[in-house]
């Protein structure tokens, strides 16, 4: 054969799918086959961001979404009264303007939660690496919330979005350098709790109690060390959950209800935390227990 002709036909395996490198080749590695090595990367890659930052432990803060800044949410009802002045009998209108309402009356939990990021971050950043820093979902509402009140004061704050078929864009008060994105939730619900140091739930929806009962069955289970599980707004949790029915049931014990509390201040659940792990590393002292993670 001609040399030009061996050329061709040298380029055009150079070219061929085949000869692509594995790490760099995008049809392989979103292949079915390459799912144990997506997964590898999704619980690497953050394992190193968090450890290039110095991020020593974190306090998870979930809550509603949906759940705005009061001048926010104040501005969605004037909407819709508005519009029902037009259609006074329209029924649908009615409802979403319940609702936006209620959402409204909930706006003191943002403010709260913008406190909470606040206050925690300010004693949990003051020396050569960071403890306690705040981890959100990364979306708006309660997680903005948090994230906004690390930033208030230039604190770092972590946000782990996760890619949705309604794509959520990330709250933009994450610091840049800690803000990640997941494919999948399970490796994500890991990097919440290899790090935490305490979860703290707002009011939400179906995300926030996942992530909820995720944390009492991985505490209850003793697959994690103990940690303080807050519920802000005592109002809000006993009205959605009655945990002491499940104890007359049967189907929880009667101390498992101890392995949360309720709040609803920021310095509050802030101070439970510490009384917490002071009385933590006072038993483990008492003991000679080394602390180490089990997840």
């Amino acid at each position: 054969m001609k040399k030009k002709q061996l050329d061709q036909m040298t380029a055009r395996l150079k070219r061929s799918k085949a000869y692509r490198i594995a790490y760099r080749d995008p049809d392989f590695l979103d292949h079915s086959y390459a799912r144990p090595i997506r997964l590898q990367s999704e619980l690497m890659k953050p394992e190193y961001t968090f450890r290039h930052h110095k991020i020593y432990s974190t306090i998870v803060v979930f809550g509603g979404t949906r759940i705005l800044e009061e001048k926010e949410a104040a501005r969605e009802v004037r909407k819709l009264e508005r519009k029902l002045t037009k259609k006074p009998d329209d029924k649908e209108l009615k409802k979403q303007l319940k609702i936006a309402r209620s959402v409204l009356a909930k706006s003191a939990y943002y403010d709260e939660a913008r406190k909470f990021g606040q206050i925690v971050s300010e004693e949990g950043q003051n020396h050569n690496g960071h403890e306690f820093v705040i981890v959100t979902g990364g979306g708006p509402g309660i997680m903005e919330a948090a994230n906004r009140g690390a930033h208030d004061i230039e604190a770092k704050s972590i946000g782990l979005n996760i890619t949705l078929p309604l794509e959520q864009e990330p709250n933009p008060y994450i610091t840049p350098d800690l803000c990640l994105q997941f494919h999948y939730f399970a490796i994500r619900k890991m990097h919440f709790m290899l790090r935490a140091k305490a979860l703290v739930a707002f009011p939400g929806g179906y995300g926030t109690l996942d992530e909820l009962f995720e944390a009492l069955t991985l505490v209850q289970t003793k697959k994690v060390r103990p940690l303080p599980i807050v519920l802000f707004s005592e109002k809000y949790w006993r009205g959605l959950i009655n945990m002491e029915y499940l104890v007359e049931q049967g189907t929880i014990d009667e101390e498992d209800l101890n392995l949360f509390v309720y709040c609803d201040k920021a310095e509050e659940a802030w101070k439970y935390i510490k009384y917490f792990w002071e009385e933590q590393e006072a038993k483990d002292k008492a003991t000679g227990v080394t602390p180490s993670p089990t997840l």
